[in-house]
């Protein structure tokens, strides 16, 4: 079966590991690489790249054009509405969701000096940052992880903000500081690779074997949550569930102002039976409290600085 993927060092890893995960259960698979939109546009900031799945939609058209049976995926990056010809035929059992902070000289975020220059693209990082150290200097930082390294090394960065499961999934062993989920709540998904077939195909039947219910049900209720504030990936928006037994998931989601002056938060243990329900009726608070307005001025505001 061939899988299809993007061409950065982290995406093979990912797609390596599902062909791992493929082989040992006796499937064969070929590896075609696909550039997107997301790729080709490193010179800008992930908002101004225009519309939605900006990493995601020349691998959808692939494979409902026949080319490829199996597509990995950051599932953060697998917009809401998808084609109704494909499936997340599976979602592998989550990695660490936490950001991380990689400074040059190894100092912690209480440790940096006022005014450092802190790299992301990410508009959620960037609020949360500013939430809690507003005296920091927020500087774009698109590019993979080589690429960001090297910046950081070449001094344009005091430190970078990064997915720490994107570093372990690529096994590289640095001296980050780990971001706590209740300050730094994560963006929905983050930390799961999401797999992708045509619905009905045999793709789909031997790939939902890797499937994992619970990072399966826990991602749902994060994309649930935000559904109604329609914020994409131009808004400082957070959602991250977890389960802390066998029959209740912590649900956190959270919408920024882009300074991080403002927010609105929810924060409750929701049971497992009627998640779906319990999950919207939280998404519906959160635009109640005004997270649907942020969104729209945030979104304002990055098109008037465009």
């Amino acid at each position: 079966m061939i899988i299809g993927t993007r061409g950065s060092a982290l995406a093979l890893a990912q797609a390596d590991i599902v062909a791992r995960m493929l082989a040992d259960r006796g499937i064969e698979t070929s590896r075609k690489i696909i550039k997107t939109t997301g790729d080709r546009f490193t010179d800008r900031p992930l908002h101004e790249v225009a519309g939605v799945g900006a990493f995601v939609r020349e691998l959808d058209d692939r494979m409902v054009e026949g080319f490829i049976e199996i597509a990995v995926h950051s599932m953060k990056d697998l917009p809401t509405v998808r084609p109704k010809e494909l499936t997340t035929s599976a979602v592998l059992e989550r990695d660490s969701p936490h950001d991380v902070l990689l400074t040059r000289d190894g100092a912690k975020l209480d440790d940096l000096p006022k005014g450092a220059v802190i790299g992301t693209t990410s508009m959620r990082r960037r609020a949360q940052l500013l939430r809690y150290r507003p005296d920091l200097h927020i500087k774009d930082l698109r590019g993979n992880i080589n690429t960001r390294m090297k910046k950081l090394e070449d001094g344009h960065y005091d430190g970078i903000m990064l997915a720490e499961a994107g570093l372990q999934r690529m096994k590289w062993e640095l001296d980050v500081e780990r971001l706590d989920t209740e300050r730094f709540c994560p963006s929905a998904n983050q930390g799961t690779i999401a797999v992708v077939t045509p619905a009905g195909s045999e793709a789909e039947t031997v790939t939902s074997q890797l499937n994992h219910a619970q990072t399966r049900i826990a991602t749902e209720i994060e994309r649930i949550v935000i559904k109604d504030v329609e914020g994409g990936c131009t808004a400082p928006i957070g959602s991250f569930s977890q389960f802390i037994n066998n029959d209740e998931v912590k649900v956190l989601a959270e919408v920024l102002s882009l300074d991080g002056t403002r927010q609105v938060r929810i924060e409750e243990v929701i049971p497992l039976e009627d998640y779906h329900n319990h999950a919207s009726r939280l998404g519906k608070e959160l635009v109640a409290m005004g997270g649907k307005d942020l969104v729209k001025e945030a979104v304002s505001k990055l098109r008037i600085n465009k």
